[in-house]
């Protein structure tokens, strides 16, 4: 690449874990662009190996350390159970690796900050990969709310589905950070934030049908000063349900399987506005 190339570097990416988000999206998301997979790790040697078989992965560690250590990896993707999201993120950032880790980023607010501020110390690129943000569909509604909503009141948003009786599912590991909340609740929290940015109040009511230590159910508001709020709800004992409306004193927004983009799906955005409703 010449010196004046405006061309985006080739990165060679390492996979800390074999997470189903890895095989079955992310992995094939970036063997598809112009960068590859170098490396993947697991605490499993034989399982790295079978998952770098099956994606035609170079190289395979069977543990994460070795990975880091690899010096032809130029960024790491952090699909571990969401308690060891801010520790290897950290290492990685301690590796001079740029990170793209799975939501949420930490267990709680401080160590998110505490894993933002230590990635900014050390000079590497840290993001948090809620693919749904970057859609096509979500750009536009954030759009509409921005440009042709007049005084955005209320966002309504919502993720849950049924989770299976597995045995030793991290969604259902306290000291994993499991929970609704940390597992799909996000998604309706990052949506609400930004439509309406930082809340001033947070409330919420939670649920733990399967006496896990964690919530299975989850209901809160996020409150304003100037009255706007935002609802968002998450669970895992219901049929699956991802949707989130805007509304405002001149229309509304609302999107359906909102969180999601399956490629064998029409996805589309609702809306109204000034007594004008449009299908896009």
């Amino acid at each position: 690449m010449s010196a004046h190339s405006t061309e985006p570097a080739r990165l060679e990416f390492g996979v800390l874990g074999t997470a189903g988000i890895a095989d079955k999206a992310v992995v094939p998301a970036i063997a598809a662009s112009d960068h590859a997979v170098g490396a993947v790790a697991s605490r499993d040697a034989d399982r790295a190996a079978s998952f770098a078989a099956r994606h035609s992965i170079p190289r395979s560690y069977g543990t994460y350390e070795a990975l880091l250590d690899d010096d032809a990896i130029d960024a790491v993707y952090v699909p571990l159970p969401n308690g060891l999201h801010g520790e290897w993120t950290k290492r990685a950032a301690d590796a001079g690796l740029a990170v793209l880790c799975e939501k949420p980023l930490a267990a709680d607010a401080a160590e998110a900050r505490a894993v933002a501020d230590h990635c900014d110390r050390r000079g590497v690129t840290l993001m948090e990969a809620f693919m749904y943000r970057y859609h096509p569909r979500t750009e536009r509604a954030v759009e509409l709310a921005a440009t042709e909503l007049d005084d955005v009141r209320t966002v309504t948003a919502t993720f849950r589905f049924p989770l299976s009786d597995r045995p030793n599912d991290v969604r259902l590991d306290p000291e994993l950070a499991g929970g609704s909340l940390m597992d799909v609740g996000c998604y309706p929290v990052s949506l609400a934030r930004t439509v309406l940015g930082a809340p001033d109040r947070a409330y919420a009511h939670t649920g733990d049908t399967r006496d896990a230590g964690v919530d299975t159910e989850l209901a809160g508001v996020l409150a304003y000063g100037d009255g706007r709020s935002a609802r968002v709800a998450s669970g895992f004992d219901t049929r699956h349900v991802e949707r989130y409306r805007v509304d405002a004193t001149n229309g509304w927004v609302a999107v359906e399987n909102a969180f999601d983009a399956p490629a064998d799906e029409r996805l589309e955005l609702e809306y109204e506005i000034d007594g004008r409703r449009r299908t896009q």
